[in-house]
């Protein structure tokens, strides 16, 4: 398998450990996002390591790609305590964890890992969904659900969620998400007003790729229209480059329902300029 593009080949050297969950066991239209983090790989290999954006270089940065963990297919409960697992270790040893999806859910593992260590951590969801149903198809624990678990499970207060871009959620979603955690329908712009409750504090980063519009992004399982463009994006991940990041994730690429490779291009890309910001 390959590596991310510029990977240190030291796991002592590095700041970052990049780490794919291949899983897709609670995808609920389409599956495939088991593939993604193969894909994005792949797909850096054919990005220049060089940012004009921030005119640094990815390969200048300490991270090291440990390759895909070995979860269970089909096992979303062994493979979210595989996650959870291996982010402990990784953050033991003083790296932080970047993640690469598999389907929303793989979040729960890390988000969890990282809440371990940071008690006072706060999660920054990009999405096109709520996620913040209490159960889907009678589980508890789905890509459906993640955001809803990761807010009452892992979080001292539901409040510590922050989540932007989402355009899709149930009413039940949207009455729990106005109440109980900070959501801002519709595009990233009051990213820029959160920055002050954000500062000084620990921050986890989840990226669903569905935040970006179809059009630009196919290659998703839940595909939903209206969305953000990947330039906003890139912004939003610029306007937060002061703060304390300390986790990442960028989950639901599934390259069947991709078009000539273009949604795991736009993560890989995502990625780089992630990693500089934050490396």
């Amino acid at each position: 398998m390959p590596r991310y593009i510029g990977s240190d080949h030291n796991l002592s050297r590095a700041r970052w450990v990049i780490a794919g969950a291949p899983m897709d066991a609670t995808a609920s239209r389409v599956g495939g996002s088991r593939l993604g983090p193969g894909a994005i790989r792949a797909e850096s290999l054919h990005l220049e390591s060089f940012s004009l954006y921030h005119l640094k270089d990815v390969a200048d940065v300490p991270f090291y790609d440990v390759g895909d963990l070995a979860l269970p297919p089909g096992d979303a409960d062994r493979a979210m305590g595989i996650i959870e697992t291996t982010s402990r270790k990784f953050i033991e040893l003083k790296k932080r964890v970047l993640l690469l999806g598999g389907d929303h859910l793989v979040s729960y593992g890390a988000i969890k890992a990282a809440s371990c260590a940071w008690p006072h951590l706060r999660v920054v969801h990009l999405d096109a969904h709520a996620d913040l149903r209490d159960r889907w198809m009678g589980s508890r624990f789905s890509h459906a659900t993640v955001m809803r678990r990761a807010a009452e499970g892992c979080l001292e207060g539901t409040k510590r969620l922050y989540q932007f871009g989402i355009r899709s959620c149930s009413a039940e979603e949207y009455d729990w998400g106005m109440n109980h955690t900070h959501l801002f329908p519709f595009n990233l712009t009051k990213i820029e007003d959160c920055l002050d409750e954000l500062s000084g504090v620990p921050v986890y980063i989840s990226i669903d790729i569905d935040v970006v519009d179809p059009s630009a992004a196919p290659g998703t399982g839940t595909p939903e229209p209206g969305g953000i463009t990947p330039d906003e994006l890139l912004r939003a991940l610029e306007a937060m480059k002061g703060l304390d990041v300390v986790g990442i994730d960028l989950v639901e690429v599934s390259p069947p329902q991709d078009i000539n490779g273009i949604t795991a291009a736009l993560a890989a890309k995502v990625i780089r300029e992630a990693l500089i910001l934050w490396g």
